[in-house]
């Protein structure tokens, strides 16, 4: 099964989005399909029923242009042309808001005319005939279209309200109606395109073109064309081309536009860079990513990705499907829209007939049907949640905030706890040796030399740091290379040095090991280091205890004040995930603020604790790399990744990448979450309060069709410019 992403011009509203859904899903072939306002499809299709060229069509029949394609297997693809609906071409992309203020204009213009007495009748009415034409053109072609696919939507029964309060006469109220749902339409429309342009922008941020070095000389190639390895020259105050390594020059780098860091980060080259072959393992200061603007020196960089891989590649195409995934609210509204809306067509006919119960002309029934129909229209409700979503999702990828869809935008707004990964983030992820402790007749040097030996072979973090601070004490001293190293998970390593066996590793390796418990005296020191903060490891050859070595990962400057602001915005529990030793962890979590410090973990612990914490608390989240953490992650209301740029894993299995590599975003996203459902309850109360005042009030006749089209207009007007409040939000 494949996945394809198209871009389309921009749906005129909601409701049309869900009807072009329900259509492709009704393909052979293609097994789900999601549709957004703002014009992205997302569909997932079987390669054995149909072809990506046959969706294309299908999607270009139901009325859409495309205008860029994505597939599993493809980079952006991007197509040419006038991409805004054939009808709107005479005046642009606003042709729709333009023809509603005419309508307006000649609407408001009648209204005055009809109060002047020395004024004919016919010529205000004939005003209101331009109005109706003006503000009905769209709704017509709309409503024509429905009913060729044997479809009765919104603009059908809105026409057909307008036309029946025409036939009565009342072209007054007829025009206001096509005039305010006109207006309505094309400020919803203008809504999605620009909280769409504002995600857009990040498809203008990579430059066109590199300058390349390639035979000894500088080449200006595409981006398209730069293969993994190339080196490119950036000039000062100019963009980064690609994702990759610094190999040469010093300089200040802007990486808000992918990170959304406020303050430069300094680049310098890294001194393995001939041997670095991915982006996510390199240290902020070596890595630099497409999109990102240079500052005052003259940068070499090594291509790590490619263009279609980059970081910011994946931003936009993961932005865009997070813009077709549906919010709980929003799929609650659509069940409900479901059995509304029949209930509500039964209940217009009805009142059609009422005049054979009640002492009224057939006029004044359908007069009233007309009303009723008109304030019990679901507009409002229709776009209260897209709206604010989509918005939401926007604003958050211009701070460094991936959301990847609806849910858990509203998920994460309403967590309570928060379960964290220790090692890279709540600490910096680059622990320092602090002991080397010999026992018996063992030197510092044997100790250090085996502890170089062994981890050398390591790529986990802590043997990057016993090597390279041992190698710093041992000086010139020759080291026997270990062999056959093997991972012991949650426990330590084993390796052949020198003809004997080697174990390093804690306390549970020695116990399954030896079958008994640790001398007392190594214990006790462990002990004695652990209630410190430091990891420790026993080193043991053959049937020998050598000694201990400590190292110790500091938290992050920024953790203290972090954790301090979740418990300010009400987050109760803080829990420290960790397979270091509970003392180790007790000790970091008192310096850093954190409740509920659990160490020792195994991963599938983690994943257990997860399941208790979410027994307990109902919903938690969980922050890590994505990638060691995954399983924790998945099994959590809402996974958040640390520093999520650079890796497709971790962009992959979040539902929140954190692309700066920062703890601090983790507030902002909370508060956007928080304020993004906030505007969805305000939407929501808003859209149904507004029907339950309406309906009433126009079945008892209090109010006419006029008041009716003002409040109903108004209410979807007031959610829409509601939920655009969230791409101003900060903390």
């Amino acid at each position: 099964m494949n996945r394809l992403q198209v871009e389309t011009n921009i749906i005129r509203n909601t409701r049309t989005a869900r009807r072009i859904e329900q259509a492709l899903r009704k393909k052979s072939g293609i097994n789900d399909a999601s549709v957004s306002a703002s014009g992205v499809v997302r569909v997932e299709w079987d390669t054995h029923l149909t072809s990506q060229s046959e969706i294309l069509r299908s999607i270009q029949k139901l009325g859409l242009n495309v205008v860029n394609v994505t597939d599993d297997n493809q980079p952006l693809q991007k197509e040419k042309g006038d991409h805004t609906h054939a009808y709107s071409r005479l005046l642009g992309e606003n042709t729709e808001l333009y023809f509603a203020i005419i309508s307006g204009g000649f609407w408001f213009t009648g209204v005055i005319f009809s109060f002047i007495a020395s004024i004919p009748d016919h010529v205000a009415t004939i005003l209101f005939i331009i109005s109706a034409i003006f503000g009905g053109v769209f709704t017509f072609i709309t409503a024509g279209k429905d009913l060729l696919r044997g479809k009765f939507e919104i603009d059908f029964l809105m026409l057909f309200a307008a036309v029946g309060a025409a036939v009565l006469g009342k072209w007054g109220e007829s025009a206001l109606l096509l005039f305010l749902f006109s207006l309505g339409h094309a400020l919803e429309h203008y809504a999605m395109k620009r909280a769409r342009k504002s995600i857009a922008a990040l498809s203008d941020l990579a430059p066109p073109m590199a300058l390349v070095k390639r035979n000894g000389a500088l080449a200006e190639v595409h981006i398209e064309q730069l293969e993994l390895g190339d080196i490119i020259v950036v000039k000062p105050n100019t963009k980064i081309a690609a994702d990759g390594v610094v190999t040469l020059g010093t300089s200040p780098v802007n990486q808000a536009s992918i990170t959304g860091e406020s303050i430069p980060v300094d680049k310098r080259p890294s001194p393995r860079w001939q041997k670095e072959n991915e982006v996510k393992n390199l240290l902020p200061e070596h890595r630099v990513f497409a999109g990102t603007m240079n500052g005052s020196g003259v940068l070499e960089i090594k291509v790590l990705k490619r263009a279609k891989d980059s970081t910011l590649s994946r931003l936009i195409t993961l932005v865009k499907e997070a813009e077709t995934q549906k919010s709980p609210t929003q799929h609650f509204t659509d069940k409900f829209e479901k059995y509304y809306v029949p209930t509500v067509l039964v209940l217009v006919l009805l009142l059609s007939f009422a005049f054979l119960i009640l002492d009224e002309t057939f006029e004044q029934s359908f007069y009233r049907s007309m009303s009723v129909l008109i304030a019990a229209s679901p507009c409002a409700l229709a776009i209260s949640t897209p709206s604010a979503v989509l918005a939401g999702i926007a604003r958050a990828a211009r701070q460094g905030v991936l959301i990847k869809g609806g849910r858990p935008l509203e998920d994460l707004g309403g967590i309570k706890a928060i379960a964290f990964d220790k090692t890279g983030t709540l600490t910096e992820g680059r622990p320092t040796l602090t002991h080397a402790i010999p026992f018996g007749t063992t030197t510092k040097a044997h100790l250090l030399k085996i502890a170089v030996a062994v981890e050398a072979l390591s790529d986990h973090p802590l043997a990057a740091a016993i090597v390279e601070a041992g190698k710093i004490e041992l000086g010139n001293v020759e080291i026997p290379e270990a062999e056959n190293l093997k991972a012991l998970i949650a426990r330590g390593v084993r390796a052949d040095w020198e003809g004997s066996i080697i174990h390093i590793g804690n306390r549970r390796l020695f116990e399954e090991l030896t079958g008994e418990k640790i001398p007392r005296e190594i214990d006790g020191r462990m002990s004695e280091l652990e209630s410190d903060g430091n990891t420790t490891m026993i080193i043991h050859q053959d049937d020998t205890y050598l000694g201990l070595i400590s190292v110790m990962d500091i938290a992050r400057p920024e953790a203290i004040t972090t954790l301090a602001t979740l418990k300010k915005m009400g987050i109760k529990r803080m829990i420290m995930l960790t397979g270091d030793h509970q003392k180790v962890a007790d000790a970091i979590a008192k310096n850093i603020g954190i409740t509920d410090p659990m160490g020792g973990l195994l991963p599938e612990d983690k994943v257990r604790a997860i399941e208790t914490l979410k027994r307990e608390e109902g919903r938690v989240a969980m922050v890590g790399d994505g990638v060691n953490d995954a399983p924790a992650m998945a099994k959590s209301t809402v996974g958040i990744a640390m520093g999520a740029a650079g890796s497709d894993v971790a962009l992959e299995t979040a539902d929140i990448a954190l692309l700066a590599d920062k703890l601090d975003n983790l507030p902002f996203a909370i508060g956007l979450s928080r304020k993004a459902k906030l505007i969805i309850k305000q939407n929501l109360m808003i859209s149904l309060s507004m029907v339950a005042l309406l309906v009433p009030l126009t079945i008892m006749g209090t109010i006419a069709i006029g008041p009716a089209v003002v409040g109903h207009e108004g209410s979807t007007l007031v959610v829409v410019l509601n939920a655009l409040r969230l791409l101003k939000y900060e903390v």
